[in-house]
């Protein structure tokens, strides 16, 4: 989900996800990422937090965690229609990368949110939000941040980023209290 240096992938035997390397960020130094690919990964990885959020609006136990997911929910979809209209305003065609480091982990957080129901979905669903909100901040920082060419993407995705650190926030707190 959305810039990530690393793959989150279900860990189905601890019920804690897995953290295993982005091939995006362990790649050499030369091989560097350009504009285009960074809002190519950009819409993608907000489109793939809406997704799993939006299981959690119809999953959630409590109150407090649906209306995480509805926010959560909110805030990508506009993010991502922000850096869309950006995109073509700056006339950039977003380029994936050749391989999508993010699908096969992606499905697997799918698959396992589907699955699971009650206090396992909450926790599950909250650890994955976690999980992907600390991803996208090492991301933003150490390889998107400086690699972006273009100034005003640079300034989107500076201004957007405190959001995913109250995100993150938020999904640690709701986390700590379930315990």
């Amino acid at each position: 989900m959305l810039f990530m240096p690393l793959i989150i992938a279900a860990g189905f035997a601890t019920g804690s996800p897995a953290v295993v390397p982005d091939p995006l960020l362990v790649r050499p130094r030369h091989a560097a990422i350009d504009d285009a690919t960074i809002v190519a990964i950009f819409d993608v990885a907000n489109t793939y937090d809406i997704e799993t959020a939006s299981i959690a609006v119809k999953k959630a136990t409590t109150t407090d965690i649906r209306d995480f997911a509805s926010m959560l929910v909110r805030a990508h979809t506009d993010a991502r229609a922000k850096g869309r209209a950006l995109a073509a305003r700056l006339h950039v065609t977003p380029t994936p990368p050749a391989v999508n480091p993010l699908k096969a982990s992606h499905d697997s957080a799918m698959t396992r949110l589907r699955s699971l129901n009650g206090k396992a979905f909450d926790r599950a669903f909250l650890e994955n939000e976690v999980a992907y909100h600390k991803t996208v901040i090492a991301a933003v920082q150490n390889t998107f941040l400086p690699a972006i060419q273009n100034a005003e993407l640079k300034s989107f995705v500076t201004n957007i980023a405190p959001v995913f650190v109250q995100h993150e926030q938020v999904a640690e707190k709701l986390l700590a209290d379930m315990k």
